[in-house]
């Protein structure tokens, strides 16, 4: 009997013997694989950061799974896993709910999202509870600029800079907020504090985007970009325009060369000319730079400029800056045009479908209007959407583009059964053939009150340009959405205007 009950003693401390020793390599695999995760994250290599903090995440004792799961939100962030940083920085919001760098960070991951309203309150949250987070006044930063209050928005992020000055996502936006108020010298500094921060083995799409634009911006020297004559901040100017293939296309003069054709194009941040036009024109390219669109594609490299003068109408803009589509994208069914959008010239519009006229000004008159949806302006204007009812995204103000369309992740992430065969669909964008393109049938698509029941929408991959603007695209509306309507889009008040012309 004795020694049954030692036998049986003896296998329990062997058991027990088993736990400690399992659990002790469990938290020695846990530190490990956090360490490296650190390091590599150091480094700038984030894709190898992001696996090795899930590691240290999956073997993290329940009380240490907060600095692996901060780690993961950071890496995912980097490389643009928008999803994932938000399905973990939810969990670690819920753990940790009362602490101002857990809101700051799900605010971020809410960004990253393109919930812009969602993520503002967070950093408000996270300010009211501790007024010195540097991570909350970036926030506010970028929420500010995205709302047209750009003051207010470098005075948030100058702020954040004072209480964080290594921080170089930090650099980076003080860059942005600099450059959209045209004062390019100071967005050039700040651009080169954000590359003198990164990690020597950085080689990112951003990385590389940010040396580009520091080379482009100092070209200017004392040129003034966008300058115009005094007066013309408090006119307002139309124009006529003509639809060509459900596009808006204006005439324009480049370098008072005679006026050509422009395909009015709110869904790109710059004006764009063709390889053709540039060398007709003695333009002479600066630098290279990273677009991204629909398309095989994906990231384009593209050509810098400036063009001397750009012609819209009566107004005369100078130190214009311009892409060129050089290389030129082959194997597609139309020749590649020249595109502008008063947007990215600083300039609030109206489009008038029904009498084919485009205004533009500083300040456009406020309009009465069947609807008005809060506008965002971070590098493309989008408005808010609901998707399938419960599915909040946002949405591309795209004149250029032609329909409705949802990226890919925004579809995959409706709770839907899985599709049969899909319906394929020949599409083409700024960056080539859509070869995954397809038509998804029966959707519900709402814009505050303008409703689309059982609506059959194009289903896009934008994952490029989602990754370079630094947050998930939920779709585009183009013409089939906007035409209906006399469009205002106003800079000045964050407002997409819309009156029906019916």
């Amino acid at each position: 009997m004795q020694s049954g009950i030692r036998f049986a003693a003896a296998a329990v401390l062997i058991a027990a013997a088993s736990f400690v020793i399992r659990a002790d390599v469990q938290t020695q695999s846990f530190e490990i694989q956090l360490q490296l995760g650190d390091l590599l994250y150091s480094e700038g290599r984030y894709s190898d950061s992001l696996e090795a903090y899930k590691n240290a995440l999956r073997t993290s004792p329940q009380d240490r799974a907060k600095r692996p799961r901060v780690g993961l939100i950071a890496s995912a962030l980097r490389v643009a896993e928008f999803d994932l940083a938000r399905k973990e920085a939810e969990k670690l919001n819920q753990s940790d709910p009362k602490s101002p760098d857990s809101m700051a960070l799900y605010g971020d991951a809410l960004w990253s999202a393109g919930l812009f309203e969602e993520a503002e309150a967070e950093y408000r949250d996270a300010l009211g509870a501790a007024p010195e987070l540097a991570r909350g006044h970036h926030g506010m930063a970028k929420s500010l600029a995205a709302r047209g209050r750009l003051d207010d928005a470098l005075n948030e992020v100058q702020a954040a800079l004072r209480m964080s000055p290594r921080d170089l996502e930090i650099h980076h936006t003080v860059g942005t907020i600099f450059e959209r108020q045209h004062k390019y010298e100071e967005a050039a500094a700040a651009y080169s504090n954000y590359v003198n921060l990164l990690p020597n083995k950085d080689h990112s799409e951003k990385a590389d985007w940010s040396r580009a634009e520091i080379r482009f911006l100092r070209s200017f020297g004392q040129k003034q970009p966008f300058e115009t004559d005094p007066g013309v901040e408090d006119r307002v100017f139309t124009i006529d325009f003509r639809l060509v293939n459900e596009k808006v296309v204006v005439r324009a003069k480049v370098n008072d060369a005679s006026a050509q054709d422009f395909v009015v194009d709110t869904g790109s941040e710059n004006t764009v000319i063709t390889r053709t036009t540039a060398q007709r024109l003695g333009i002479t390219p600066i630098t290279y730079t990273l677009s991204a669109g629909v398309g095989r594609v994906g990231l384009r490299g593209l050509q810098l400029a400036r063009i001397d003068s750009l012609e819209l109408g009566s107004l005369k803009l100078r130190n214009v800056p311009v892409l060129i589509k050089n290389p030129p994208l082959r194997d597609i069914p139309v020749k590649e045009t020249e595109s502008l959008s008063p947007l990215a010239l600083g300039y609030s519009m109206i489009i008038d479908y029904k009498n084919h006229k485009l205004t533009f000004g500083k300040h456009v008159p406020v309009e009465a209007a069947d609807f008005e949806l809060p506008l965002r302006i971070y590098r493309l204007a989008t408005v808010r959407g609901i998707v399938d009812r419960d599915h909040n995204a946002n949405f591309v103000v795209d004149t250029g583009g032609e329909v409705i369309s949802i990226s890919q992740a925004t579809a995959s992430s409706l709770n839907r059964p899985p599709m049969g065969r899909k319906i394929a669909l020949k599409v083409y964008g700024t960056s080539g053939w859509d070869e995954d393109a397809f038509l998804l049938p029966g959707i519900d698509l709402s814009f505050d009150t303008i409703q689309y029941k059982n609506f059959p929408v194009v289903v896009l991959n934008l994952d490029a340009p989602s990754a370079l603007l630094g947050f998930q695209l939920g779709g585009i509306v183009g013409h089939k959405f906007l035409s209906k309507y006399r469009v205002a889009i106003d800079l000045e008040h964050a407002m997409l205007r819309l009156k029906n012309v019916s």
